[in-house]
Protein backbone atom coordinates (compact mmCIF):
# COMPACT_ATOMS: atom_id res chain seq x y z
CA UNK A 1 0.00 0.00 0.00
CA UNK A 2 1.43 3.37 -1.02
CA UNK A 3 1.74 5.88 1.81
CA UNK A 4 0.51 9.30 0.68
CA UNK A 5 3.10 12.10 0.92
CA UNK A 6 2.94 14.42 3.90
CA UNK A 7 1.66 17.94 3.27
CA UNK A 8 4.34 20.60 3.27
CA UNK A 9 4.76 22.92 6.25
CA UNK A 10 6.92 25.97 7.00
CA UNK A 11 8.48 26.04 10.47
CA UNK A 12 9.74 29.31 11.94
CA UNK A 13 13.06 28.31 13.50
CA UNK A 14 14.94 30.88 15.55
CA UNK A 15 17.56 28.41 16.70
CA UNK A 16 16.01 28.47 20.17
CA UNK A 17 14.83 25.61 22.33
CA UNK A 18 11.13 26.01 21.53
CA UNK A 19 11.57 26.09 17.77
CA UNK A 20 13.95 23.12 17.89
CA UNK A 21 11.29 20.98 19.55
CA UNK A 22 8.67 22.44 17.23
CA UNK A 23 10.63 21.47 14.13
CA UNK A 24 11.03 17.89 15.33
CA UNK A 25 7.33 17.76 16.26
CA UNK A 26 6.26 19.11 12.87
CA UNK A 27 8.19 16.42 10.96
CA UNK A 28 5.68 13.89 12.27
CA UNK A 29 2.87 15.39 10.25
CA UNK A 30 4.48 17.59 7.59
CA UNK A 31 7.31 17.66 5.09
CA UNK A 32 8.97 20.70 6.63
CA UNK A 33 10.82 23.69 5.26
CA UNK A 34 12.68 25.85 7.79
CA UNK A 35 12.57 29.65 7.91
CA UNK A 36 14.95 31.79 9.96
CA UNK A 37 14.68 35.56 10.36
CA UNK A 38 17.49 37.94 11.27
CA UNK A 39 16.20 41.22 12.68
CA UNK A 40 19.26 42.86 14.21
CA UNK A 41 19.20 40.99 17.52
CA UNK A 42 22.46 40.82 19.57
CA UNK A 43 22.66 37.03 19.12
CA UNK A 44 22.02 37.05 15.36
CA UNK A 45 25.12 35.03 14.40
CA UNK A 46 24.73 32.53 17.23
CA UNK A 47 21.06 31.91 16.42
CA UNK A 48 21.79 31.52 12.72
CA UNK A 49 24.52 28.95 13.44
CA UNK A 50 22.06 26.99 15.61
CA UNK A 51 19.44 27.19 12.84
CA UNK A 52 21.79 25.48 10.39
CA UNK A 53 22.75 22.82 12.95
CA UNK A 54 19.06 22.10 13.62
CA UNK A 55 18.39 21.82 9.88
CA UNK A 56 21.31 19.42 9.53
CA UNK A 57 20.21 17.27 12.49
CA UNK A 58 16.67 16.97 11.07
CA UNK A 59 17.96 16.53 7.49
CA UNK A 60 15.88 19.46 6.22
CA UNK A 61 17.06 20.68 2.83
CA UNK A 62 14.53 23.43 2.07
CA UNK A 63 15.74 26.50 3.96
CA UNK A 64 15.16 30.23 3.80
CA UNK A 65 16.99 32.92 5.76
CA UNK A 66 15.28 36.33 5.63
CA UNK A 67 16.69 39.62 6.89
CA UNK A 68 14.45 42.32 8.34
CA UNK A 69 17.06 44.64 9.81
CA UNK A 70 14.54 47.47 9.60
CA UNK A 71 13.31 46.31 13.04
CA UNK A 72 16.68 47.49 14.37
CA UNK A 73 16.11 50.85 12.69
CA UNK A 74 12.64 51.04 14.27
CA UNK A 75 14.05 50.14 17.70
CA UNK A 76 11.89 50.26 20.79
CA UNK A 77 13.32 47.07 22.28
CA UNK A 78 16.42 46.03 24.20
CA UNK A 79 16.93 43.40 21.50
CA UNK A 80 17.12 45.96 18.68
CA UNK A 81 18.26 49.19 20.35
CA UNK A 82 21.70 49.02 22.04
CA UNK A 83 20.85 52.11 24.12
CA UNK A 84 18.23 50.04 26.02
CA UNK A 85 19.88 47.66 28.47
CA UNK A 86 18.85 44.02 28.57
CA UNK A 87 17.57 43.62 32.15
CA UNK A 88 18.50 40.92 34.61
CA UNK A 89 15.95 38.18 35.08
CA UNK A 90 12.96 38.86 37.30
CA UNK A 91 10.37 36.09 37.32
CA UNK A 92 7.96 38.35 39.26
CA UNK A 93 8.08 41.23 36.78
CA UNK A 94 4.66 42.43 35.63
CA UNK A 95 3.75 43.95 32.29
CA UNK A 96 5.53 43.81 28.95
CA UNK A 97 9.34 43.81 29.35
CA UNK A 98 11.75 45.98 27.36
CA UNK A 99 12.92 42.86 25.46
CA UNK A 100 9.59 42.77 23.59
CA UNK A 101 10.19 43.65 19.94
CA UNK A 102 7.03 45.50 18.83
CA UNK A 103 4.79 43.24 16.71
CA UNK A 104 7.80 41.07 15.77
CA UNK A 105 5.92 37.81 15.38
CA UNK A 106 3.56 39.41 12.88
CA UNK A 107 6.54 40.27 10.68
CA UNK A 108 7.81 36.69 10.99
CA UNK A 109 4.45 35.19 10.13
CA UNK A 110 3.94 37.42 7.10
CA UNK A 111 7.24 36.19 5.65
CA UNK A 112 6.37 32.58 6.48
CA UNK A 113 2.91 32.79 4.90
CA UNK A 114 4.32 34.42 1.75
CA UNK A 115 6.86 31.61 1.41
CA UNK A 116 4.23 28.97 2.20
CA UNK A 117 2.02 30.28 -0.58
CA UNK A 118 4.91 30.08 -3.07
CA UNK A 119 6.08 26.57 -2.17
CA UNK A 120 2.62 25.10 -1.62
CA UNK A 121 2.84 24.61 2.14
CA UNK A 122 -0.43 24.24 4.03
CA UNK A 123 0.81 24.92 7.57
CA UNK A 124 2.99 27.60 9.13
CA UNK A 125 4.31 26.51 12.52
CA UNK A 126 5.43 28.89 15.28
CA UNK A 127 6.69 27.81 18.71
CA UNK A 128 5.00 30.43 20.87
CA UNK A 129 4.48 29.47 24.53
CA UNK A 130 2.06 31.88 26.22
CA UNK A 131 2.68 30.95 29.87
CA UNK A 132 6.45 31.36 29.58
CA UNK A 133 6.56 34.22 27.06
CA UNK A 134 7.67 36.98 29.48
CA UNK A 135 4.35 38.71 28.84
CA UNK A 136 4.83 39.29 25.10
CA UNK A 137 1.43 40.20 23.58
CA UNK A 138 2.25 38.51 20.26
CA UNK A 139 2.46 35.12 21.99
CA UNK A 140 -1.24 35.02 22.94
CA UNK A 141 -3.68 32.57 21.31
CA UNK A 142 -6.01 35.37 20.23
CA UNK A 143 -3.17 36.92 18.24
CA UNK A 144 -2.81 33.72 16.20
CA UNK A 145 -6.57 33.50 15.73
CA UNK A 146 -6.53 37.02 14.31
CA UNK A 147 -3.54 36.30 12.08
CA UNK A 148 -5.27 33.22 10.70
CA UNK A 149 -8.25 35.33 9.73
CA UNK A 150 -5.92 37.76 7.96
CA UNK A 151 -4.26 34.84 6.14
CA UNK A 152 -7.64 33.48 5.06
CA UNK A 153 -8.65 36.85 3.65
CA UNK A 154 -5.29 37.84 2.23
CA UNK A 155 -4.09 34.74 0.35
CA UNK A 156 -5.36 32.94 -2.74
CA UNK A 157 -8.55 31.05 -1.99
CA UNK A 158 -7.02 27.69 -2.85
CA UNK A 159 -3.90 28.21 -0.70
CA UNK A 160 -5.52 26.78 2.44
CA UNK A 161 -2.68 28.00 4.67
CA UNK A 162 -3.16 27.84 8.44
CA UNK A 163 -0.90 29.26 11.14
CA UNK A 164 -0.35 26.70 13.87
CA UNK A 165 0.96 27.41 17.38
CA UNK A 166 0.69 23.91 18.89
CA UNK A 167 2.63 24.74 22.06
CA UNK A 168 0.85 27.96 22.99
CA UNK A 169 -0.95 26.45 26.01
CA UNK A 170 2.02 24.37 27.22
CA UNK A 171 4.90 25.20 29.56
CA UNK A 172 8.54 25.15 28.58
CA UNK A 173 9.15 22.17 30.84
CA UNK A 174 6.60 20.26 28.73
CA UNK A 175 8.66 21.09 25.66
CA UNK A 176 11.82 19.83 27.35
CA UNK A 177 10.17 16.50 28.09
CA UNK A 178 8.75 16.32 24.56
CA UNK A 179 12.15 17.11 23.10
CA UNK A 180 13.83 14.50 25.26
CA UNK A 181 11.36 11.87 24.06
CA UNK A 182 12.23 12.80 20.46
CA UNK A 183 15.97 12.94 21.26
CA UNK A 184 16.36 16.47 19.90
CA UNK A 185 19.85 18.03 20.07
CA UNK A 186 19.32 20.65 22.77
CA UNK A 187 23.05 21.38 22.58
CA UNK A 188 22.36 23.02 19.20
CA UNK A 189 19.84 25.53 20.57
CA UNK A 190 20.34 29.04 21.96
CA UNK A 191 18.02 31.04 24.20
CA UNK A 192 20.16 33.83 25.68
CA UNK A 193 19.36 37.44 24.80
CA UNK A 194 23.03 38.45 25.00
CA UNK A 195 25.82 37.64 22.59
CA UNK A 196 28.81 35.55 23.65
CA UNK A 197 30.25 32.07 23.52
CA UNK A 198 28.39 31.15 26.70
CA UNK A 199 24.80 31.97 27.65
CA UNK A 200 24.72 34.62 30.34
CA UNK A 201 22.36 32.76 32.69
CA UNK A 202 21.03 36.09 33.98
CA UNK A 203 18.53 37.38 31.40
CA UNK A 204 14.84 36.49 31.36
CA UNK A 205 15.24 34.03 28.50
CA UNK A 206 18.09 32.17 30.22
CA UNK A 207 16.09 32.11 33.45
CA UNK A 208 13.03 30.61 31.73
CA UNK A 209 15.19 28.00 30.02
CA UNK A 210 17.11 27.06 33.18
CA UNK A 211 13.89 26.82 35.19
CA UNK A 212 12.27 24.64 32.53
CA UNK A 213 15.17 22.18 32.43
CA UNK A 214 15.24 22.04 36.24
CA UNK A 215 11.47 21.44 36.45
CA UNK A 216 11.71 18.73 33.80
CA UNK A 217 14.64 17.07 35.59
CA UNK A 218 16.73 17.11 32.39
CA UNK A 219 20.33 18.45 32.19
CA UNK A 220 20.76 21.52 29.99
CA UNK A 221 23.75 20.76 27.73
CA UNK A 222 24.75 24.32 26.79
CA UNK A 223 27.38 26.36 28.64
CA UNK A 224 26.50 29.28 30.92
CA UNK A 225 28.51 32.04 32.54
CA UNK A 226 26.31 31.57 35.61
CA UNK A 227 23.59 29.07 36.54
CA UNK A 228 21.40 30.64 39.26
CA UNK A 229 18.36 28.75 40.50
CA UNK A 230 15.06 30.29 39.36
Amino acid sequence: MTVPPKPKGVVLASGGMDSLVLAAFATRESDIALLHVNYGQPTEQKELACFYKIAESLKVKELLVADIGYLKAIGGSALTDPSIAIPSADMRRQGVPVTYVPFRNAHFLCIAVSWAEVIGAKSVYIGAVMADSSGYPDCRPEFYDAMNEAVRRGTKEESGIAIRAPFVHLRKKDLILMGKSMEVPFEHSWSCYRGGEKACGRCDSCALRLRAFAEAGVPDPILYEARPEY
